[in-house]
């Protein structure tokens, strides 16, 4: 795809940019910035979709790998870099394909996006039940294309997203999350608008699946890691609310249950000790809700 038919590098009715107030200049720049989430809104059903995919590979013991290069990359690194804290997913079912490796992520190695043999052997990791986010927003990155032909060759799931029509990339995916940002108010700039969009897709994506996962009761995180002192006492107040105790009872059973909320949540509602909440928990699939329907059941 030849660059005349990249959206976001086509140049808008900015002409004279740098000579423009401030004021209007960032008057311009946060009506990218709305644009931007109005394209993620327009795809919230092929987000959806996604998301299931994702969430019936996750729970079947799939992985979720992120690939791409540059301010793409770096997006989707942030993403699930947050899922084993906020959700609790295991650190090793996420990983990541990124042009240039580690190093990429802080230095500026333009050229690693058009390594497609590195692209192709970094996808040498997956497996049949895993699942691919692969993200660009030319939708035409070597690296990132090279990647998600070889997961799907080895049985994987690609969803890709993008920010151009017609891409390469969507070509080759199993769905396409196209975020219609538009030209950038910087031609080619995409960690502005289209930057924008993709982060707030990846967000959708990854709390949707994880919500399907059991990971949120009443939009509460109820699979939070206790890492810490102020995480230990979100987790206290969590469990006292959905268990409607007080807060010191609420940690008596958070350090019974290993600092976990849904055991504690369970041991407050009435189960003998952690083992019989595990054992609830784990007839329920992990759902809260159903494993307390269950606990109250006559």
């Amino acid at each position: 795809m030849g660059s005349e038919h990249v959206q976001t590098e086509a140049a808008g009715a900015f002409e004279g940019l740098d000579t423009w107030d401030d004021a209007r200049i960032l008057d311009a720049l946060i009506t990218g910035q709305e644009r931007a989430i109005a394209a993620v809104r327009a795809v919230l059903p092929r987000i959806a979709e996604a998301a299931a995919v994702v969430a019936e590979r996750i729970a079947n013991g799939g992985c979720l790998i992120y690939a791409g290069a540059g301010t793409s990359i770096r997006i989707a690194v942030q993403d699930g870099s947050e899922l084993p804290a906020t959700f609790g997913m295991p650190e090793d079912k996420i990983a990541y394909l990124i042009a240039g490796g580690r190093n990429a992520m802080f230095d500026t190695l333009a050229e690693a996006e058009d390594d497609a043999v590195d692209g192709a052997a970094q996808a040498e990791i997956f497996q049949p039940g895993d699942v691919m986010v692969a993200v660009a927003a030319s939708g035409s990155t070597p690296f990132t294309i090279a990647a998600a032909r070889r997961a799907r060759e080895k049985g994987a799931f690609v969803i890709a997203v993008v920010n151009n029509p017609g891409s390469a990339l969507a070509a080759i995916s199993d769905i396409e999350i196209l975020l219609a940002s538009g030209a950038e108010v910087i031609a080619g700039s995409t960690r502005m608008g289209a930057g924008t969009a993709q982060k707030a897709a990846l967000n959708l994506l990854s709390t949707l699946t994880h919500i399907r996962l059991g990971a949120v009761h009443d939009g509460l995180m109820v699979n939070v890691q206790t890492g810490n002192a102020k995480l230990k006492r979100r987790a206290a107040a969590i469990v006292a609310k959905i268990a409607n105790v007080d807060e010191a009872r609420a940690m008596d059973a958070l350090n019974a249950a290993g600092g976990h909320v849904k055991p504690a949540v369970l041991i407050c509602a009435g189960a003998e000790n952690h083992d019989a909440a595990q054992r609830l928990l784990r007839d329920a699939k992990g759902n809260l809700r159903l494993a307390l329907a269950r606990l109250a059941a006559p």
